[in-house]
């Protein structure tokens, strides 16, 4: 998660522009983008997403918390080495250690799971995180991603796997996996009782 944010940050120093990130990836890249003055964009999990979504709003890079890191200006794809080189200028730039740099950035807990969900869809996913979560604002257009201003959930099907992937962010651990406890339980009872649970 943090290959991202720093090298966002690098290419942030030297040009404004737009930035992307799957709906997955740390809210780091939020703050980043309050903190230079330019707007953040989410796409669906998937480096092919995120880089539709870059095309879309002429972002200056973006990636995956994965550590995948793309910037327009050498190619539109994921790069290890253009991944390597921002974080050596941003070592450069902050005159530090790497724990320093790290340490520079908002601090989040992130929680992950997966949870075995055949036959569950999108719809119902949806569904379910809406009936669970009704005080956050919805993202549906990769699963369900519901956010606060302080945390957030998501849950999606697998592309891969028949999974279901649930992931959460917050200020601590504590209140993170929190939120991944309860969109599991939900789905956990979907998966048993079948589709007629979200009706």
């Amino acid at each position: 998660e943090y290959t991202l944010a720093v090298a966002a940050r690098a290419v942030l120093r030297r040009e404004r522009g737009p930035v992307v990130a799957n709906m997955s990836t740390s809210r780091m890249i939020e703050d980043l983008a309050a903190a230079f003055g330019v707007s953040a964009h989410r796409s669906p999990v998937g480096e092919a997403n995120v880089v539709a979504k870059m095309s879309e709003v002429s972002a200056v890079v973006g990636g995956e918390g994965n550590g995948g890191v793309i910037l327009p200006a050498v190619h539109p794809g994921r790069d290890a080495c253009t991944a390597a080189g921002l974080f050596l200028t941003a070592l450069l730039d902050a005159g530090s250690g790497v724990s320093a740099l790290v340490g520079s950035l908002q601090s989040y807990s992130m929680v992950k799971t997966k949870l075995r969900a055949p036959g569950v869809t999108g719809e119902v996913i949806r569904t379910l995180m809406e009936r669970t979560f009704p005080d956050a604002s919805g993202d549906y257009s990769d699963g369900a991603k519901m956010t606060w201003p302080d945390r957030w959930v998501h849950a999606r099907m697998s592309g891969t796997e028949p999974v279901a992937r649930i992931i959460a962010e917050a200020p601590d651990e504590t209140v993170a996996s929190g939120l991944v406890r309860r969109a599991t339980e939900v789905l956990s009872n979907c998966t048993e009782d079948g589709l007629p649970c979200a009706e």
